[in-house]
């Protein structure tokens, strides 16, 4: 039984998202949406604008709220997500280990957090581990803390019992961590499994060993078996790859509902940038049409609505019901998608991506070693985040050093 819930609210509750997924969608397919914390006030205000027109035109099931990297938007996302509750969204918190230390202790900004979200109403978190600190490559546990997503489904579990439905995420192509870079003897190997989840980046083969993704499998299975309700994938451009996790899931034994993630293709510079960062799998034919057309923003968004439309059928066939979009915090793609897989009409001459300059995330959680990003003094390339956030950036051949916010990243 819940330990931290008996306490009434006048509040309306949301339901718990599995309830909803549970349920077959009255149209084609459940549409789901995911936003990040913008940076600026103006951008807050546009972003609320926006989320409001999205759910009304796409009927959206759920809204996810993300958490910034090492925990740097914590407050600023926890009342996004409590906006978006009492706005008519049902509202997904995503809730990180990361940097979650508070008055010295370092699990107490992690059950604030829970217990806030619970008090205004919200029912459903997705429990993640969380990408490293400001300035930091590597994740590191907070002593006394927790150390990865399954302690953090544990914790919900132990300390709210059932009131919150957990989501968790899931790595078709396998945890960017655990994804090895291969030699060209090691490539010309691979077993049939890993040629058909593996990438390649600047002429380097990357993959998931079969003994990793193993590892990978087993770790899921116990985040769902400690009471997650379902998964969202990682992002993915091969759909291929996704049916065959769902596969795989079923064979471990993880018969929950797996959500696909589906990364909107916006511009060119912030796909190459995001799938080599994640490495994740580019299919050739679709490497070859991006870079015909990458000097042509008009055209990459056209071709990312084309594309993504094509992905979604293939997912549909296969069975899926429901399509969880990464919006970038943008909406003509999505409607594009949804308007040509018939799921909406009409909604791509209505798009509105006029503030798109506001939507730009809070933090460094994209500002990190090899970005280009601009600032008053013109533009250049980061050669070191510092832990306080400021970078170290290479301008015209010379090197200098910018304060955290005053500078943002070129996508």
């Amino acid at each position: 039984t819940s330990t931290m819930c008996s306490a009434t609210s006048t509040k309306t509750v949301d339901p718990k998202i599995i309830d909803l997924l549970n349920k077959d969608p009255e149209g084609l397919a459940h549409v789901s949406l995911e936003y990040f914390p913008p940076r600026t006030e103006q951008g807050v205000k546009n972003l609320h604008a926006r989320m409001e027109r999205m759910l009304a035109n796409t009927k959206c099931l759920y809204t996810d709220m993300t958490w910034g990297a090492g925990g740097s938007t914590a407050e600023l996302s926890l009342e996004l997500a409590l906006h978006a509750q009492k706005t008519g969204h049902v509202s997904n918190l995503h809730l990180t280990c990361t940097n979650m230390e508070k008055d010295g202790d370092p699990i107490k900004g992690v059950h604030d957090a829970l217990k806030e979200a619970h008090d205004g109403g919200i029912r459903n978190i997705v429990a993640l581990r969380g990408d490293p600190q400001e300035g930091e490559d590597e994740w590191t546990a907070t002593k006394g803390g927790f150390t990865c997503a399954l302690d953090l489904v544990r914790y919900i579990r132990k300390e709210f019992g059932d009131d919150f439905g957990i989501s968790v995420a899931g790595y078709p192509e396998g945890h960017p961590n655990r994804i090895s870079e291969l030699t060209e003897d090691e490539a010309k190997n691979m077993s049939e499994s890993e040629l058909s989840r593996c990438c390649t980046h600047d002429g380097i083969t990357y993959v998931c060993r079969d003994e990793d993704y193993k590892k990978e499998m087993d770790y899921l299975k116990e985040k769902v078996d400690a009471g997650a309700d379902f998964i969202i994938t990682q992002m993915f451009f091969d759909a291929e790859v996704f049916k065959t996790f769902v596969k795989d899931c079923r064979t471990w034994g993880i018969n929950c509902p797996v959500v696909p993630g589906l990364m909107c293709i916006n511009a060119y510079p912030g796909f190459k940038k995001m799938t080599k960062f994640c490495k994740t799998r580019v299919p050739k034919a679709l490497e070859e049409k991006m870079e015909s057309m990458k000097d042509d923003a008009d055209a990459i968004k056209k071709f990312g609505v084309e594309y993504g439309a094509e992905v979604c059928r293939t997912l549909l066939d296969s069975g899926v019901k429901i399509l969880h979009f990464y919006t970038l915090n943008l909406e003509k793609v999505v409607y594009g998608i949804t308007d040509e897989l018939g799921i909406t009409s009409g909604l791509t001459e209505q798009s509105n991506e006029s503030d798109a300059k506001d939507m730009v995330a809070v933090g460094s959680a994209w500002a990190r070693a090899g970005d280009t990003i601009k600032c008053s003094a013109g533009q250049g390339v980061v050669k070191e985040i510092k832990s306080d956030g400021a970078a170290v950036v290479e301008i015209d051949g010379k090197e200098v050093q910018l304060a955290k916010g005053s500078y943002e990243k070129v996508f």
